[in-house]
């Protein structure tokens, strides 16, 4: 009886606080000083991110001072790339009216997959450069990157954006007014899918992690995994979301480049794994 009655309180209200509070995007604001609940959730993903590579990087005894140094440029070339996905790819209409609005990431409208690009890239010009393992700094990042997305996404919620369709259950989010597409104006609650997507991705660090401290795979194949189970987490995810997007026969795009990399992934991983059962 007092569980079912704590229950109940419980449930009321953690229904109460998710339909009335409304998170502002703004986390301090002092003189000119503003910071934004964004930036600060990407700093912490980003921190926490760097402590967990530098515990496993302890472990593969592979140098913290180039953890350190691919940090600071993984950084910039993952938001570099985040940031022209979103612009050329996602919603390239609204950037073309709107310019300006190219270099106000605090706003949002990061791109996972041009983050990817973008770090893969700067990756291979530092692993060449510095004449290090190209597989042994990726499967590292790879391990830690959805722990950063997990904590990244939580900056969604306070700067509104990136809900799911509308919902009366008790995990629905208030959406105000402004920030509602205009056909769901009359709605009120909707799903949280940041929340979904960060619990999705938590899940996928621990896997990860615990396979890489195990030390018993391969080279390369942490970062397969790691491709492979966010491309469905976000295929998943995108049967949810709302926001602007272009879609081509039912499916958004950020389900087709996930659909590709399953099947690029998954055909590289099967063709070296049957050349070397050949062999």
């Amino acid at each position: 009886m007092f569980l079912y009655a704590f229950s109940d309180i419980v449930y009321h209200k953690s229904m109460n606080f998710l339909h009335t509070f409304e998170p502002q995007p703004v986390w301090l604001s002092f003189g000119p000083l503003t910071i934004r609940w964004y930036g600060l959730f990407i700093v912490v993903g980003v921190l926490a991110a760097l402590f967990v590579a530098l515990y496993l990087a302890k472990r593969r005894k592979i140098n913290p001072d180039q953890i350190y140094d691919l940090s600071v440029g993984l950084v910039v070339a993952g938001i570099l790339g985040a940031r022209l996905y979103e612009v050329l790819f996602i919603n390239p209409g609204y950037y073309w009216r709107n310019p300006l609005a190219i270099i106000k990431i605090w706003q949002g409208g990061l791109a996972i997959h041009g983050a990817i690009i973008g770090g893969l890239i700067f990756l291979a010009w530092f692993s060449r450069r510095r004449k290090i393992s190209f597989w042994q700094l990726a499967d590292l990042l790879a391990t830690v990157l959805p722990l950063g997305q997990a904590i990244g996404r939580w900056g969604n919620y306070f700067n509104q954006e990136l809900f799911g369709r509308p919902t009366d259950s008790f995990i629905g989010i208030y959406i105000s007014p402004a920030n509602r597409p205009l056909e769901f104006k009359t709605e009120k609650y909707f799903h949280p899918a940041f929340l979904y997507e960060s619990i999705l991705n938590l899940a996928l660090f621990l896997m990860l992690f615990f396979l890489y401290r195990a030390g018993h795979i391969k080279r390369g194949w942490i970062v397969a995994f790691y491709l492979i189970g966010y491309s469905i987490i976000r295929f998943l995810m995108e049967f949810v979301r709302i926001d602007p997007t272009p879609e081509w026969w039912g499916l958004r795009l950020p389900q087709w480049v996930s659909l590709l990399i399953v099947l690029v992934v998954g055909g590289g991983w099967f063709y070296f794994y049957r050349k070397k059962e050949r062999r």
